[in-house]
């Protein structure tokens, strides 16, 4: 083989490595991590995601909930970095849900019941930015519907405050470490603990009575 040969060869082996590794940077993390041709995606934020995966994970519809962080420009930031305070990550989870049993209406809905809408300086005992809500729109249909949802639930009066709750573009969702994930089914007694010295069910069952996730 002529050495003009292999020099192309080298070049074009370059060439297609460089655009492997730019469209890597262009790809979402959605598009990195395919999922189901039947599921679709939704964020949240609301608080520890303990409690936000957890209650997704019990409604019908959803295949899975991954806890994680979103909305901040750190790559792959660890839970440490996070919980400081100092990434503007938001701890998230990543629902994935099969729409032709479960509406993204329904999923807003669902949200609202787990949070309280009008803490702007986190949820429950946890404290600070980090903690914040949020809902992160997939889709202009989901940015259309999250923000009909919400003015939906500023009017109705049932908070003497106004809501809070960011409505954000999706960026890049990274899953948390695997031992925040299913948090509340490996570690049932530790979770049940946390979740009520929060305050969160007290919160809810005040704001919702019978229409409480947890009742």
């Amino acid at each position: 083989m002529s050495k003009m040969i292999i020099r192309s060869l080298v070049v074009l082996a370059c060439l297609s490595a460089t655009l492997f590794f730019v469209r890597s940077a262009l790809m979402t993390d959605t598009e990195a991590r395919p999922i189901p041709d039947n599921l679709a995606i939704a964020t949240f934020a609301g608080g520890c995601f303990w409690c936000i995966e957890s209650d997704f994970e019990k409604s019908a519809g959803v295949a899975k909930a991954i806890s994680g962080y979103s909305g901040g420009k750190k790559k792959d930031p660890s839970y440490r970095q996070v919980s400081s305070g100092a990434t503007e990550h938001l701890e998230s989870v990543e629902v994935h849900y099969d729409p032709a049993i479960l509406s993204y209406e329904a999923l807003l809905q669902a949200f609202w019941r787990m949070i309280d809408p009008t803490d702007p300086g986190g949820q429950f005992s946890d404290r600070g930015y980090q903690y914040s809500t949020a809902i992160f729109y997939h889709t202009e249909e989901q940015r259309i519907a999250a923000e009909k949802s919400l003015k939906s639930l500023d009017a109705s009066g049932r908070y003497d405050k106004p809501i809070v709750t960011q409505i954000r573009r999706v960026g890049i969702f990274y899953p948390a470490e695997s031992h925040h994930q299913d948090y509340y089914r490996h570690n049932p007694l530790r979770y049940r603990v946390y979740r009520w010295n929060s305050g969160r069910d007290q919160f809810l069952k005040t704001a919702w009575g019978e229409e409480t996730l947890h009742k």
